[in-house]
């Protein structure tokens, strides 16, 4: 079984507070389900078109592991505490060989 990346990029916060709240609980609800925190914060550089937005980087065991990570009680109230409106973001899972 191949394990899984979760990326979150962020393209802008608007409130800074409901994303600290969202951190608070969303980091052990991601780790509660095997996820190993690989990355985050600003790119020291970025080339060939990037943005420079906070980008986080989650390994998990499997794509499944990451689905329910994101689907698990703690980490829906992750995204209460975040509410609509604070952060413009995408969330990837890609499946793929993690050295």
């Amino acid at each position: 079984m191949s394990k899984a990346l979760w990326i979150s990029t962020y393209q802008s916060v608007s409130n800074p507070d409901a994303l600290a709240a969202y951190g608070k609980l969303a980091g052990p609800a991601l780790l509660a389900f095997g996820g190993k925190f690989l990355a985050r914060g600003m790119p020291s550089f970025v080339k060939e078109g990037g943005l420079m937005q906070r980008t986080v980087v989650v390994e998990f065991e499997s794509v499944e592991q990451a689905k329910a990570a994101y689907e698990s009680e703690g980490y829906q109230e992750a995204l209460k505490a975040l509410g609509t409106g604070s952060v413009q973001r995408e969330i990837r899972i890609i499946e793929g060989f993690v050295g």
